[in-house]
């Protein structure tokens, strides 16, 4: 149990930290991207591991409350913004500056996570079903080869369709796909790392 309090904790922060960090696009390596790239794709493999340890069920509850997280997270800050700042302490105007969200960036976030890591539960499902307890690699492989790119088309186009230029849009797309292929190819032993639940149907 220890466990996944652990995974689920970790799960939320990236959630969280990756949505927050979305709201910059960065040129990294030559590649466009939005800056939650970096942290995001680790909440699949994450996703994985509450799935193993607690089931289908909580797998879902838990995509569900990380999708509420996020948008209480996103009101939060936009009320902050708007706020009255102390003149004592001056305009402090850097804070909504960053922090107030792009609600079209928001929106398309939590759209995204909620279909993809959604497909992302059932393909583990099937996965799990078939093997039982053998090629724990290939659900991690599997899951992610579908809802990465499913992810990554829906937040690119949603947030970012006729505000950017298209060949920066499929950019992103691109690069996300990149990203977060290569961190499937680095984080999938973790799946390794926690037992399976005596539930060979989940």
């Amino acid at each position: 149990m220890t466990r996944a309090i652990i995974v689920i904790a970790v799960y939320i922060a990236a959630q969280m930290m990756s949505d927050i960090a979305s709201l910059k696009i960065v040129l990294f390596m030559g590649l466009s991207m939005d800056a939650g790239t970096f942290i995001y794709p680790i909440t699949f493999t994450l996703r994985d591991l509450v799935h193993k340890t607690l089931g289908i069920k909580a797998a879902r509850v838990l995509i569900v409350c990380a999708a509420g997280i996020n948008l209480a997270m996103a009101f939060l800050f936009w009320f902050v913004a708007k706020l009255p700042s102390d003149p004592a302490v001056g305009a402090q105007s850097d804070f909504a500056s960053v922090l107030s969200p792009v609600w079209r960036i928001v929106i398309a976030s939590i759209i995204a996570e909620i279909i993809s890591e959604l497909i992302d539960t059932e393909i583990y499902r099937v996965w799990v079903n078939k093997f039982q307890e053998r090629f724990q690699w290939g659900r991690v492989l599997s899951s992610n080869s579908i809802s990465v790119p499913i992810d990554s088309l829906l937040f690119s186009f949603i947030a970012f369709y006729g505000v950017l230029p298209l060949s920066v849009v499929w950019a992103i797309f691109i690069s996300n796909i990149i990203v977060k292929g290569l961190t499937t190819l680095i984080s999938w032993p973790l799946i390794y790392t926690i037992p399976d639940r005596k539930i060979t149907v989940q």
